[in-house]
Formats: C-alpha cells, sequence, structure tokens
C-alpha cells in the first residue's frame, strides 16, 4: 500500500506533531499533502482507492485496519480528511471504505494527527519494529 493523506486546509493546532509523523512515514513512501476546498480530494485522489474519515465509517482496531489495509497491498490508498463540515452524502458514496477513528467526534486536525499515528504504527507493526507493543 502506498498511501497519500490529503486534507482541507493547513493544520494550525497540532502543526508540529502532524509534520513529525508526516516525517516518519515518508521512508515508508507516505504522501501529504493540502487543498483548499474539499473537492480537490477527489481530484488529487482520481484512480487511487478512497478512505473517507466519517463518523459514521467502520471502526476498527489497530490490527484489524492493517490486516484490511494489506489486502490493498500495492495500490494507491488516499485518506481524506475533510474539514470542520465534513463530508456530505455524495463523498462517502465515492468511497472504497469509509473509516471512522472513534465513536467521538474528533476536530479534524485532530483527526488527522490520529490517522497519521496509525499508519506509522501500522508500518511499524508491518516491518517487526517494536513500536507497536
Amino acid at each position: 500500500m502506498r498511501p497519500l493523506v490529503l486534507a482541507v486546509g493547513k493544520p494550525r493546532i497540532c502543526a508540529q506533531e502532524i509534520e513529525g509523523y508526516a516525517r516518519r512515514l515518508r521512508v515508508a513512501g507516505l504522501g501529504l499533502g493540502f487543498v483548499r476546498k474539499r473537492e480537490e480530494l477527489f481530484t488529487r485522489s482520481q484512480g487511487m482507492r478512497r478512505v473517507v474519515l466519517d463518523e459514521r465509517g467502520r471502526l476498527f482496531t489497530t490490527l484489524g485496519l492493517a490486516r484490511f489495509l494489506k489486502g490493498w497491498e500495492g495500490e494507491r490508498v488516499a485518506f481524506l480528511v475533510a474539514d470542520a463540515d465534513g463530508f456530505g452524502e455524495e463523498d462517502r458514496e465515492r468511497a472504497d471504505l469509509l473509516l471512522s477513528l472513534s465513536p467521538l467526534t474528533l476536530q479534524h486536525e485532530l483527526a488527522l494527527l490520529v490517522l497519521l499515528e496509525q499508519l506509522y504504527r501500522i508500518h511499524t507493526l508491518w516491518a517487526g519494529h517494536p513500536y507497536h507493543r
């Protein structure tokens, strides 16, 4: 899996932490990009599997998500994070997976940080690194 994380707007709240995980994940081929409008998420992710973060999405454990994503090995996968307004029904219909990170509603920058941490955790799990215990 070659992940691309796209988010609406540049982070302000968790910017340093987000950049820290993005740096760690570049080794795994992660791309991180920011767009101005939600529609740009879908333009930039054309031809890729799309994982749309949405509170109505499927909940996974870390190991469950790692197993699920392993099935997309070798494919380009775009993880899409909306702004404070979230995604509409049309956006959700364009997803290959609706993913919920928590039953709680998360502020969008915090959701981006949690997503990056989980992708890093999954990468280290696949690599046999002790980060995931």
